[in-house]
């Protein structure tokens, strides 16, 4: 499923398990879809999809806004917290600390939507959790 088919597809689920959804094309050398999830608007997923994967980032902080004297103790704290948080994970791309989900590309629509849903609240927990470690 391609990420035009993805927006389409957001586009006309809303009232899903509560949450509604609003959808951006993002055009360039890869389309990437942005997806606002209702309750999580300042946090939204971006996915982009591959011939293997389907990828979604949710962008959390950049590294000027993290408390020098407390990065180290927030990357071992982001290490440990990486495996119980479900369908999830931390990386970091340029300057920007992230978490992400990865699926098949041919996922279900279903579990891309629970991907979606779940970054999106998964989201705000890592930012709740790493507060003390940010400016």
């Amino acid at each position: 499923m391609n990420t035009q088919d993805l927006a389409i597809r957001f586009s006309e689920l809303n009232g899903y398990q509560g949450y509604d959804f609003d959808c951006q094309l993002i055009p360039g050398d890869t389309d990437v879809l942005q997806i606002v999830v209702s309750d999580f608007e300042e946090l939204p997923v971006y996915i982009s999809t591959t011939e293997t994967q389907i990828l979604c980032i949710s962008y959390l902080w950049s590294e000027d806004e993290v408390e020098q004297a407390k990065r180290a103790e927030m990357m071992e704290l982001m290490l440990e917290i990486n495996i119980p948080m479900p369908l999830s994970a931390f990386s970091k791309i340029g300057d920007k600390y992230v978490i992400f989900g990865a699926l098949m590309a041919d996922s279900s629509f279903e579990d891309i939507v629970h991907e979606v849903i779940t970054l999106a609240e998964n989201s705000v927990e890592a930012i709740s959790a790493m507060t003390d470690f940010l400016k």
